[in-house]
């Protein structure tokens, strides 16, 4: 019979315990972007969505100034840019926390 390869057991118990590790701070960061803000803006700032980067939206803000009865449509399109906007910040901000996590890792799936 053959020699069984070591894969130095000592060091796969390490790795998994690294692994459990790293899962758990996942967790308590992604609980965190639960409630972190975000504020998506359009119309220099005169179309505000502010969510969490869990994609709650908390408030949106639009200044009197771009309600026009005649101009609907500007309306409309200064709102989806301004959630459009926040959606993106949101997302950019999950990912800047969880790579501080996975050091820049790229694990398909993983949020």
């Amino acid at each position: 019979m053959g020699k069984r390869p070591n894969f130095g057991g000592g060091n796969m118990q390490n790795l998994m315990k690294q692994a459990q590790k790293m899962q758990k701070e996942m967790a308590k960061a992604q609980e965190a972007l639960k409630d972190k803000e975000v504020e998506g803006s359009a119309g220099g700032q005169m179309v505000k969505v502010i969510m969490t980067c869990s994609n709650e939206v908390k408030e949106v803000i639009i200044d009197k100034e771009v309600i026009d009865p005649d101009d609907q449509e500007m309306l409309q399109d200064l709102i989806a840019a301004a959630f459009n906007d926040a959606v993106k910040k949101a997302a950019e901000e999950s990912e800047r926390s969880m790579s501080k996590l996975t050091g820049g890792m790229n694990i398909p799936g993983l949020f």
